[in-house]
This record gives C-alpha cells, sequence and structure tokens, in this order.
C-alpha cells in the first residue's frame, strides 16, 4: 500500500508529518493487505455509528489519534476488552507495528484502525458518541511559525468537545514543555473542559491504567520527564 492508495477523503485535509518510513518487514506488509482491510474504519463520507463498527458489543468507545507505534493502543485494548478503540495514524509503519501486536487476538473485534488522518473521520461521528480521547505524544512543530498545526488548539477542539459524552475524557502526554504549554492554555480556555488535576501528582505522574509508549520511554532516556494532561468534558446545557 503506498500513499496514493488512500482514498481522497482519508488524504484531506493536508497533513505536514510522515506518511511512511522504512520499506515494510514482509510479514507486516502481508497484515496490510489482509488484516486491514477486515478492521478498517469504512472508507467515505457516510455518517457513521463507531459503537457499530465493532464484531461484537462493546461498553464504550475510545478514539486514539495519532497511535504512534499502537503500543499504547493495543495494550489498552487487551485490558479493556469491552470498550471499542478507534484509532487513527496516518504513518504506514506505525499502522504496520499496531497490526502485528494485536494479530491473532481478541483485540480484532474490539479495534478498528483508520489508516489515514482523524480529521477526516470526526466530522463523521455523532454528537457525545466517545467516552475517552488520547493525543498522546504529538508532533509538538516546536518552531512557532508552525504553531497552528499543533492538534491540540482551536481548530479541533471544537470536534472533541462535540465528540465526547458529558464527563468523558481527553488525555493529552507530551515530553515538549511548550506542546504542553500551549495544550494547557487552549484546553484551560476552552469553556467545556475541566483540568482534573489537583496537584502535581497529576500530571507529573500516571493513571493508574497507563500503557508506556515507546515515545515515552526515549523521552525518558534522553532526561525528559514527559507531563500527562487529563481534562473532562463538562455536562452539556440542557
Amino acid at each position: 500500500m503506498t500513499d496514493t492508495d488512500l482514498s481522497p477523503e482519508m488524504r484531506e485535509p493536508h497533513f505536514f508529518g510522515r506518511r511512511k518510513g522504512k520499506p515494510l518487514r514482509p510479514g507486516r506488509a502481508r497484515l496490510m493487505e489482509i488484516l486491514l482491510p477486515e478492521i478498517a474504519v469504512p472508507a467515505g463520507e457516510d455518517p457513521l455509528d463507531p459503537a457499530g463498527l465493532f464484531a461484537r458489543p462493546v461498553s464504550a468507545v475510545w478514539l486514539e489519534v495519532g497511535f504512534g507505534g499502537g503500543e499504547h493502543l493495543a495494550g489498552q485494548a487487551a485490558a479493556n476488552p469491552d470498550v471499542g478503540i478507534v484509532g487513527c495514524e496516518v504513518f504506514l509503519n506505525g499502522v504496520a507495528r499496531l497490526l502485528s501486536l494485536i494479530d491473532g487476538s481478541p483485540a480484532t473485534q474490539t479495534v478498528r484502525v483508520l489508516h489515514g488522518d482523524v480529521r477526516a473521520l470526526m466530522p463523521r461521528l455523532p454528537e457525545a458518541c466517545l467516552d475517552r480521547a488520547f493525543v498522546l505524544f504529538p508532533d509538538p512543530w516546536p518552531k512557532l511559525r508552525h504553531a497552528k498545526r499543533r492538534f491540540i488548539g482551536p481548530d479541533n477542539l471544537p470536534q472533541l468537545s462535540r465528540l465526547l459524552k458529558d464527563g468523558g475524557e481527553l488525555r493529552v502526554a507530551s515530553d515538549d514543555m511548550t506542546y504542553i504549554r500551549w495544550a494547557l492554555r487552549h484546553l484551560i480556555d476552552h469553556p467545556d473542559f475541566t483540568w482534573m488535576a489537583q496537584g502535581p501528582d497529576d500530571w507529573l505522574g500516571r493513571p493508574a491504567d497507563w500503557v508506556p509508549t515507546r515515545y515515552e520511554q526515549k523521552a525518558l532516556r534522553a532526561g525528559r520527564a514527559p507531563i500527562v494532561l487529563r481534562f473532562v468534558r463538562k455536562p452539556r446545557a440542557r
């Protein structure tokens, strides 16, 4: 599969990051051909019922934006077999690695994958359909002129607010303090989100159900301490 194999709706809007890396190993290339079509989010522009995407009933639906190498998504799926998780990732090699982590496991029934930009998916989902959303170690776009490319910000927070249920959790993690300060400012300023932190342990520590990622481990080896921000969606006005 190449970039040109992605349907137009999966390529829009413009994505600035990498789409592929080194050539895939034969086993992972085979999973892209065989397993991905079985668990892929249906292409197109039609509205989707996220709970109906899965092979069996689920008690909740979570969304992971840019799942990287898939460690977190696969770990959460294994620990929460009653939860349906939709993962979105543009980077082909990351999609292939996730497939290798869940191949042959029950997670293939409760994980659905969009090999494409989550911004093409969000408008297709109904209001208040997600119990949780993750944005973990996104590209920080550290240069000021690239700041508008950061996922957490005024362009995407309205959609995340629309999609999260009342009381739903948005979890953001980064080892880049510029990104953390940016995300905090925009989330605190947004009227629909409340920061769950009560003290430093809440952003320096880890939630009880935390699953480490390779990006986090890389940051720790480099001496950078990642920050985890947890926000809850405020109740809607009735």
